[in-house]
């Protein structure tokens, strides 16, 4: 495995948060990368994912109201996140197989994985015994 301290590795939630609603409990963590602090690890099917997602009609209806654009979206994540290969399958396995992705790339990285996602986020225990942090919010890591 590759030790990256500082890696995070953000789930497609996480990232509409930041980019496009603006969360209250992201600044922290917009904060953390722009200082260096922290940085952002992704691979392209995360990107596919977020492309697609932004086509959902509740999510463009979500960018009409906050005035900004699907390719602001992926511009800002193109931007911010370093893309990598794709990990292979970590040793533990999410009940919901399009998070899975996520949890390798948290496992192999041995990065922080903030997810809002109920499937990652009951697995903390056991991603926490084999070195990953998996939170729903920057405020509660440390970096």
């Amino acid at each position: 495995m590759t030790r990256s301290p500082s890696a995070v590795v953000l789930d497609t939630n996480i990232v509409l948060d930041l980019f496009l609603f603006c969360d209250p409990a992201t600044p922290p963590l917009q904060r953390a990368m722009d200082q260096g602090q922290l940085h952002w690890i992704a691979t392209a099917p995360m990107r596919e994912e977020l492309a697609r997602v932004l086509s959902y009609p509740y999510i463009v209806k979500s960018i009409q109201h906050h005035a900004v654009s699907a390719a602001q979206v992926l511009a800002a994540f193109d931007a911010q996140a370093r893309i990598v290969p794709v990990a292979p399958k970590a040793s533990v396995t999410c009940k919901d197989p399009d998070d899975q992705k996520f949890i390798d790339l948290a496992v192999t990285h041995r990065a922080t994985l903030l997810s809002k996602d109920k499937a990652v986020l009951c697995m903390k225990k056991r991603l926490l015994a084999i070195d990953v942090k998996a939170s729903k919010a920057m405020d509660s890591i440390a970096v």
